[in-house]
Parts: structure tokens; sequence; C-alpha cells
């Protein structure tokens, strides 16, 4: 099974020579692609989509299109501190409240302007989450960009009751994307996606990996655990 990092670095490659990539870049990073505006259409178009009241969304330019449907259709939208280094650690974009346009509102930039810090206690039970992928494949594992913080923000979620099983979890992605199964390795940590979106398709994965319960103590080290303050609580 190829090395994480190793799979990264083949997928953003990928994603170049396909001409799928577009600003900020693609390495390094979840990558931001052509015919993100198309996925977040579809994803929106969904039953799990429009049954949620709420979402809990990463801040990567490939999903600012899905946050912004998320906000039109009067989702109260969650989108984590970068790093979860704040004592309330997520930003609240309830569309009732909003003063600017939700575009705005949903970017990186925006949220933290417009957005309501609220503590974990403070956040409504989660209906959907969306995530970011560097890879994703079909039994619903998925590779992020390395940094961890999306599957710590999931399990800190859970370990407050705030995702469940009846949590839908959703990647937007580019075809390219979408690898064979049994490429991606997966520890006890990694939080599986149920749905992939594409452009110009919809996977529902059945997934048989199982979600994180909650944190996983033994696996964070110091150093992690000070520089967050929901951790260090």
């Amino acid at each position: 099974m190829e090395p994480k990092q190793e799979l990264r670095r083949r997928v953003w490659e990928e994603i170049r020579q396909a001409g799928a990539g577009r600003f900020p870049g693609v390495e390094g990073r979840i990558p931001n692609f052509v015919g993100a505006e198309a996925a977040a259409a579809r994803a929106a178009s969904l039953p799990e989509w429009r049954r949620a009241t709420t979402v809990k969304a990463n801040p990567d330019s490939p999903q600012w299109p899905a946050r912004t449907r998320a906000v039109e259709d009067g989702k109260v939208l969650y989108m984590a501190v970068p790093r979860l280094r704040d004592e309330r650690p997520f930003w609240q974009l309830d569309p009732d409240r909003l003063e600017v346009a939700p575009r705005r509102a949903c970017s990186i930039k925006g949220a933290a302007i417009h957005g309501r810090p609220v503590s974990l206690e403070e956040m409504a039970s989660i209906d959907l989450v969306l995530c970011g992928s560097v890879a994703v494949d079909r039994t619903g594992a998925r590779l992020g960009k390395g940094g961890g913080y999306s599957d710590l923000e999931f399990a800190l979620a859970a370990e407050f009751g705030k995702i469940g099983p009846a949590t839908v979890t959703l990647t937007t992605v580019h075809p390219v994307q979408l690898i064979a199964s049994g490429q991606i390795p997966l520890e006890d940590h990694d939080s599986p996606v149920d749905v992939i979106v594409t452009p110009d398709r919809v996977w529902r994965t059945e997934s048989v990996h199982p979600r994180p319960p909650g944190i996983f103590w033994e696996r964070l080290d110091r150093a992690r655990v000070d520089q967050i303050p929901a951790l260090r609580r």
C-alpha cells in the first residue's frame, strides 16, 4: 500500500496534469478544482442535503461554493477556526443573522468577520459534515492534506455529542481524486465519508470503515493538546 504522502503527491500531480487545478493551487492543500461549483450544485440536489439544517464544513477553497449554497439554502453553517486555536473553536454562520451576502460570509476571512464564535457546547447537533479531500475511494476511505485537523474536528464534535450515527459525511472532489479502492491506508482515528460528489456524478459509499467515536487521547502528543484550548479543557 502506498504511503499517504506519496499518494498525496501522486494525486496532486495527476490533477495538475489533467489541467483540473485552479487558484490557489493543488500541492500541499485540499486542491481547488475546476467544476467545484457544479459539484456543489449537485450536492445541494441530494435528499441528504435537503434534510440537513446544520452543516459543519472545512474552510478550504474547493468547498467554498458548497458552503455558500448551504447558507443560501437556509442552513446553519459551522466552520472551524484555523487550527482550532481559540477557546470558541468554531464560527457559526446563521443565515437569519447575516448582514452580508452568503458567498462573502463563507470565505475564511468572511467567516472570521461575520461568524459568531461558539464553543462545542453551544453548537447544535450536526446533520451533515462537508469535508474536503485530496483523494477518496468508493468504500468511503478519505485522504486529507496531512494536518490532521479535519479528523480532530470530527472527533471533538463526536466527543461532545454533536456528531452521531445519523450525521452524513459528504465530500466534493474532481473525478481525478476518486481512486481505486484499497490504496488509502486508514487508521482508527480517520473519519470515512458516506457520499462522494463530483461535478457530474454521485456515489453513496455504504462505508465499511467505522467512524471514530471520539478522541483517541493516546494518539495525541502533549504539544498538540497544549495548542488547542478545547483539548486542554
